[in-house]
């Protein structure tokens, strides 16, 4: 009896589906981040001219540091690991930084030894950033997790369109595909049963491929040229440099990516109802270093949660750590196997696509979710959101807005999650923080909950520094 009673009382997150059930769920989860994972080594390996088995070791290495990273995060040990469904992989936000890094003269090591430091400061800065949550009420998570869906929709509409850089973007076929891959998976959510509704990204992947096929949209000749076998050993580029404009430009990636990190911890907390609390926020970040090092050890680069799964976690309602170990399992496999990365690599872009457009905005309306949590109503509360949203999507309307910028700021504002994240903290401050106009107690105390009520509007009063 008493056994039952303790299996009833265990969280979503900590459930272990049945066995049959994990490999798809966790295959799911690949398949939705794995395009992001393999485009970091891509874009820095081909900006350096590497050759061609040099950028297959790079895509392999990252894929079995994605696994081990994300298996660190969700399983955890010690004090690294949130212990939620987050994946990781490499920050977009370094790719910048490391181009011009490794094309400056300083080339793979210095990135590396760059990585290394910066992996090293996010773990000492963790518990910092764990003590920062008193600024992250509904008011600014909701606002940040609607940024972070509304800029991960231009990348889905771009791998509809068939995929930057393809001869055929924008081809109406390709454009079909999408939308083909987008019906099926709706279809599959609204009228299959429940288990095949959880797995109906898997599935609309699976079709649209299938279709993909005799259309000519697949290229697998990678696959027949790939290996079968590859391992990553330390330092295969040489043994780290540390150069001291690299790593302060890297410091200033590690301060971004904790940024982006937060929100996306938030986010899926508030999708599993698990809330992030300061030791987890700070062991998750801990993490994040820890991998951040590892990949600078294992000719990798910084690492950081993924947004896109998080999509994918409201969408199936599937709160389990476990499925995201899986995954992470098969991302280790598929950076051993480099034969079969090749396999998933050959999903073309369109197929992507259809699917990512209903994760990506699910993150959106997970956003909206969380501001109606929100009183809007005798305060300020709508233009810290109105100037969040502007601030976060001008990046990503208008990506050339910040070029004649300097660096250290272009990382931080190029990144629209960064930058609409940074400015909902600092008007929340602003509006709702500081002393209320004309003595309006209780418009105040309305601001700081960012909530409606009363116990909220208490606890904010406390909080208050």
């Amino acid at each position: 009896m008493p056994t039952t009673t303790s299996a009833r009382q265990v969280h979503p997150v900590d459930e272990v589906p049945p066995v049959r059930h994990l490999a798809a769920f966790g295959l799911q989860h690949v398949l939705a981040m794995y395009a992001g994972a393999v485009a970091v080594p891509l874009i820095v390996g081909s900006a350096m001219k590497l050759s061609p088995a040099d950028m297959a070791y790079l895509i392999t290495a990252d894929l079995l540091l994605c696994g081990i990273a994300t298996l660190i995060q969700c399983v955890g040990f010690w004090r690294f690991g949130v212990r939620l469904p987050i994946m990781q992989g490499c920050t977009f936000a370094a790719v910048s930084p490391m181009v011009l890094i490794g094309t400056g003269g300083g080339g793979l090591p210095a990135i590396y030894g760059s990585v290394i430091v910066a992996g090293l400061a996010i773990i000492l800065l963790a518990p910092v950033f764990g003590k920062l949550l008193r600024f992250f009420p509904p008011l600014v998570t909701g606002t940040v997790i609607l940024i972070i869906g509304l800029s991960l929709l231009p990348v889905a509409g771009n791998w509809a369109a068939g995929g930057v850089g393809s001869p055929d973007f924008g081809e109406p076929k390709n454009v079909a595909l999408a939308a083909f891959v987008l019906a099926v998976v709706l279809g599959v959510q609204r009228f299959a049963p429940a288990f095949l509704s959880r797995i109906a990204v898997l599935i609309g992947i699976a079709v649209g491929l299938a279709v993909a096929v005799p259309f000519d949209f697949t290229d697998f000749g990678g696959v027949g040229d790939a290996d079968w076998l590859g391992i990553s050993t330390p330092f295969h580029f040489g043994a780290p440099t540390f150069e001291a404009s690299a790593i302060a430009s890297m410091l200033v990636v590690a301060l971004v990516t904790m940024t982006e990190t937060t929100g996306d911890f938030i986010a899926v907390g508030e999708m599993t109802g698990r809330k992030v609390e300061p030791r987890p926020l700070a062991d998750g970040l801990r993490a994040d270093g820890l991998s951040t090092v590892l990949g600078g050890v294992f000719n990798t680069f910084p690492y950081t949660a993924y947004a896109q799964n998080v999509g994918l976690v409201g969408m199936t309602r599937v709160r389990s750590r476990w499925v995201v170990a899986v995954a992470g399992g098969i991302l280790v496999l598929l950076g051993l196997l480099p034969k079969l990365g090749a396999v998933v690599a050959a999903i073309p872009a369109p197929v992507l696509g259809g699917a990512g457009l209903v994760m990506f905005g699910t993150v959106a309306a997970s956003g909206l979710r969380t501001l109606a949590q929100v009183d809007f109503k005798g305060n300020d509360n709508l233009t810290v959101v109105a100037v969040s949203v502007a601030v976060g999507m001008l990046p990503v309307g208008v990506p050339t807005v910040y070029e004649k910028f300097p660096d250290w700021f272009q990382t931080v504002m190029n990144s629209g999650i960064s930058a609409g994240c940074l400015t909902a903290i600092v008007l929340n401050l602003l509006f709702n923080h500081l002393p209320g106009k004309g003595g309006s107690a209780a418009s105040e105390a309305d601001g700081l909950a960012g909530g409606g009520s009363e116990d909220a509007v208490e606890k904010s009063r406390e909080e208050v520094v």
